[in-house]
């Protein structure tokens, strides 16, 4: 393959169908009962979880947690040192990731050999095709990695609650050292190549690329949980080393350009950066600052980003309307709760629109998904209606109609209570636990996200592989 017009477009189709093809086999054939979530965002309060007063329907959904603990556990560490290509500092310490929806046009550069792949990251231009990820944008799995991380934090920590296995712990406290803290495997405090542009006049990163570490409020309520809960393995050592790396990333999230550039974004990457910026103030104990941080998004972006229908024009405004929509208002929802965790109500702040968050479900959940994935809006809705209420089973009933007879089965169940569950788990009526994640009815949702990290653990990098592989073939032949 010679790296030109019909080099990059012979390139880039096999690429197209190898993702096509792998996406089908995922998003389509029938997921094992291990299959895990990874919401587009969530913050867990660890006051609720610590409390351990959870009510018998949600029984299914800690056999859920505690097996897709087990299941994380035994894919970790997670480094950015794992990654086979270098940033441009040389050090694979800095975390980095290339724009997903990025793709190269060599058909100007005026080669007359093949180009490797390096030379076309460097020398072709590329352009953004929204929506459309570019597969080979997952040979470097930073971002992918960080998600899994953070999964593994969250669900070990409330596994190391409800189960009492101080394994659990111990698996935090080894991902949080290995990916924070251990000077050979550590993350630079920063994200000065993540998303990053390629081409010649690329090599950088971009203000997108903070979307990345989005799931820090996920991460940042294991660690909560653990730190609140006196684990013995959550050392004090440990602990002040994590605040330490995440006071520096803190001082590059408020000051760096990029970072500023996307904390004013007014779609859904500006909502994800406050849920990150307030869920690290938490971390190193400003309440204040989280509190401050929150009400700032609620006093700019939020008031004009859901219609007086409840639509997000924004968002709707995309490729992928459906995702869009359940990706911000899942963004949203993590800066409530982030806000009522620290004293702030933000559930019944309205709009300029005179809207508030249930407005934005409320019209989100009468939109057909099409052919994206369904299940994106599902967690969206049970905490919705679990902070207003669902006096007439409206949200319960939409849930058994689109989600299934096992929706009480997946994780997020547990944490937001108040929801019927329909009647659908058996242990309500006896009051004893439920058999194991393995018969448990997982529901093995799907929530891809605006980066292009699948929410299931592990396919990822067999994707990345056979990207790989495509873009091998073609370049050799």
């Amino acid at each position: 393959m010679r790296a030109r017009g019909s080099g990059t477009n012979a390139l880039r189709a096999v690429l197209s169908a190898t993702f096509a093809a792998s996406l089908g086999v995922l998003f389509t054939q029938p997921l094992p009962a291990h299959s895990f979530t990874s919401y587009a965002n969530d913050f867990v309060d660890p006051t609720y979880i610590l409390g351990k007063k959870f009510g018998n329907t949600t029984t299914e959904a800690q056999a859920t947690i505690v097996q897709w603990a087990q299941d994380l556990a035994a894919q970790g560490p997670w480094s950015v040192m794992n990654k086979t290509v270098t940033p441009p500092t040389g050090s694979k310490h800095d975390y980095m990731s290339w724009a997903p929806y990025s793709w190269p046009d060599c058909s100007k550069v005026g080669n007359t050999t093949e180009l490797t792949p390096e030379q076309i990251w460097t020398t072709c231009p590329y352009y953004t095709r929204d929506g459309l990820f570019n597969p080979d944008g997952r040979l470097i799995n930073d971002v992918g990695e960080f998600g899994d991380l953070a999964d593994a934090v969250l669900y070990n920590a409330i596994a190391w609650v409800l189960d009492g296995d101080a394994q659990y712990s111990a698996n935090v406290a080894r991902f949080v050292k290995t990916w924070f803290v251990d000077p050979d495997t550590a993350m630079n405090p920063n994200l000065n190549y993540a998303q990053m542009a390629r081409g010649p006049n690329g090599q950088v990163g971009q203000h997108t690329g903070v979307l990345d570490l989005k799931c820090m409020s996920k991460l940042v309520s294991g660690v909560l949980i653990l730190r609140e809960g006196k684990a013995a393995e959550w050392t004090s050592d440990l602990d002040t080393q994590l605040t330490n790396w995440t006071t520096s990333y803190i001082n590059w999230l408020t000051t760096a350009k990029i970072a500023l550039e996307e904390e004013s974004a007014t779609n859904n990457h500006g909502t994800f950066y406050y849920n990150q910026l307030a869920a690290l103030q938490l971390l190193v104990g400003d309440k204040d600052a989280a509190k401050q941080t929150v009400e700032k998004y609620f006093t700019t972006q939020y008031k004009w980003q859901i219609a007086g229908n409840g639509d997000q024009p924004l968002e709707t405004a995309r490729t992928r309307p459906y995702h869009y929509r359940a990706y911000n208002l899942a963004a949203m929802i993590t800066n409530a709760k982030i806000g009522a965790y620290v004293g702030y109500d933000a559930w019944n702040l309205t709009t300029s629109n005179g809207t508030t968050i249930q407005s934005a479900l409320d019209y989100a959940i009468t939109k057909p998904a099409g052919k994206e994935t369904a299940s994106e809006l599902w967690p969206n809705v049970v905490a919705v209606g679990a902070v207003y209420g669902d006096p007439d089973g409206h949200y319960a009933q939409w849930m058994r109609q689109n989600a299934g007879t096992t929706y009480p089965a997946d994780a997020q169940f547990l944490w937001n209570q108040p929801f019927s569950d329909s009647g659908l788990v058996k242990a309500a009526a006896s009051g004893s636990k439920s058999g194991s994640a393995a018969n448990n009815g997982s529901t093995g949702m799907v929530a891809p996200d605006d980066n292009g990290a699948a929410a299931l653990s592990g396919p990822w990098s067999l994707l990345a592989a056979a990207a790989a592989v495509a873009a091998s073939t073609l370049l050799l032949s």
